[in-house]
């Protein structure tokens, strides 16, 4: 028996490389600090593909967590987000993040949705909202990286939300200008 080769279960997928706590470290490091999926490749050791695969597992369990502010607060909405920076008064900071991504393959539909200019490389483009203090207040839907930060913005309602509630303050760079 011992010299039979294990046998895996049909259907469950390539065996991670990194542990539930790696996967963890590289989705926050990913997020908190904006390293790039081939800087922490080599960090961890392992493929930009490992890293890209772990940073889309754990996100959505951090986004079902939600984000949790001073007092208990979970903000889990960009209406509760920008309902907290103006009720708290504090200053948010906004930007757009992009991750590359590979390329849909050639004579398929689309297939040029994901080329951003300012990139120059294939990319998905995520919304980011933070505190002064950088710590992670919303993160929206990945777009395609042809998308302009400021499209993205009013596809994500935050144009109309920050009409509604008086005293908030975001800084964003000149991509936003409208």
């Amino acid at each position: 028996l011992a010299d039979r080769p294990r046998r895996r279960a049909v259907g469950a997928g390539a065996r991670h490389r990194l542990v539930f706590l790696d996967r963890l470290l590289a989705t926050l490091v990913h997020l908190r600090h904006a390293v790039t999926h081939d800087v922490l490749a080599c960090w961890f050791g392992v493929s930009r593909f490992t890293i890209t695969r772990a940073v889309g597992e754990v996100r959505p369990l951090l986004a079902e967590r939600c984000c949790t502010v001073a007092g208990g607060i979970r903000l889990r909405t960009l209406a509760d987000v920008v309902a907290h920076l103006g009720a708290s008064g504090q200053l948010g900071l906004l930007d757009a993040t992009e991750v590359r991504v590979r390329r849909p393959a050639a004579h398929r539909a689309g297939r040029q949705r994901f080329v951003s200019g300012e990139a120059r490389a294939n990319t998905v483009k995520a919304l980011v909202i933070t505190d002064a203090q950088g710590r992670l207040l919303f993160c929206g839907q990945t777009r395609p990286g042809s998308i302009h930060d400021l499209t993205q913005v009013r596809q994500a309602g935050l144009v109309e939300l920050l009409a509604l509630v008086p005293g908030v303050s975001l800084l964003a760079d000149a991509g936003y200008r409208a």
